[in-house]
Parts: C-alpha cells; sequence; structure tokens
C-alpha cells in the first residue's frame, strides 16, 4: 500500500523540472561522472530526480526495478531514510531527491560515510516541485552503523520570496 501511495504521489506530484532554482550549480567538473539510480518504472519523480542530475552535467544510468526495497537494504540505506529510489555514485550511496550540488560537494570532500539522504520526498526538492509550495528540508548523512550515525550535511530553509537557502553545512 505504502509503494502505491508513493508512487501516485510522484505521478501527480511531477511537473516540468525547468527553470527551477536546481538549475543553477556553481560546482563543474571536466568529465561527466556516472551516477546508477535504482527506480521503480513508474515513478515520475524519480524521473524528474533523473533530469537534474543530467542537467547538472552527470551521466546517469537510469536502472529499473520492481522492488527498489531490496537494492536500498543491500546497499544499507537505514529505514528512517528511505525515500522512492536510490543511487549509487562513486562508492557512495545517495537517497531520494538529494540537490545536484551536495553529490557534488560529497564528491569533492570525499568524507568517510556510506550517503547522503533526503528522507521522504519533500516538495520542492529537485524533481518534487509543485509550483509555489515548498517544504524546508535536510540532506543526512549516514554510515554502516545504521542506528546511530546521522549528521545534517546541509540544510534549505525558505526565505522571504519563497527560495531556498543553505543554512547548515557539516564542516
Amino acid at each position: 500500500m505504502l509503494k502505491l501511495v508513493l508512487l501516485l504521489f510522484c505521478f501527480f506530484s511531477a511537473e516540468v523540472l525547468a527553470d527551477t532554482q536546481w538549475d543553477k550549480s556553481d560546482v563543474t567538473f571536466d568529465d561527466p561522472i556516472t551516477i546508477k539510480v535504482y527506480r521503480d518504472p513508474h515513478c515520475q519523480c524519480c524521473h524528474k530526480w533523473i533530469d537534474h542530475l543530467k542537467q547538472q552535467g552527470f551521466s546517469v544510468e537510469d536502472l529499473l526495478s520492481n522492488n527498489v526495497e531490496v537494492v536500498k537494504e543491500q546497499l544499507g540505506v537505514p529505514n528512517a531514510l528511505h525515500s522512492c529510489h536510490t543511487a549509487v555514485v562513486e562508492g557512495y550511496v545517495i537517497e531520494g531527491h538529494v540537490p545536484a550540488d551536495d553529490i557534488k560537494r560529497l564528491l569533492l570532500e570525499k568524507p568517510a560515510i556510506t550517503g547522503l539522504a533526503v528522507p521522504r520526498m519533500p516538495v520542492g526538492t529537485p524533481g518534487m516541485e509543485m509550483g509555489a509550495r515548498k517544504d524546508e528540508f535536510a540532506v543526512i548523512t549516514f554510515d554502516k552503523d545504521q542506528a546511530k550515525n546521522f549528521d545534517v550535511f546541509s540544510g534549505y530553509q525558505l526565505d522571504e520570496n519563497h527560495q531556498y537557502h543553505l543554512i547548515h553545512s557539516a564542516e
């Protein structure tokens, strides 16, 4: 039932990703970085997040799965951080609608973590745009000790113009 709700939410909430706040980036790489994305074949918001990654210079391998939960388990994504899709890039696990700039920062800094997650599916994150509606959200780090070691990698707060601003960044 939860899977059906997530799929319906993705389908009805997905809008065109053109001309969003997430289109801008200060970080570029000389060569495209390949990221493998595991997603349900019926999820539209996952596809919109993939479009976001491509616009940010990533080379995306789109891997369809009818049981993404097994992939999450195999990759060590904590249950509390689950979202609708899971990706792997240069040995790191990316769970949910993580902005491409956070993935780029992860690849530049190379912290000793398993991955990054944006739990659930906050409205306004890349691939989850729904017009003017936006939720504040955080990008969370996790490691192999799933139950204890979460931290905030970056947080996004809305200003008076309803635009996201980075409010916290792990050092």
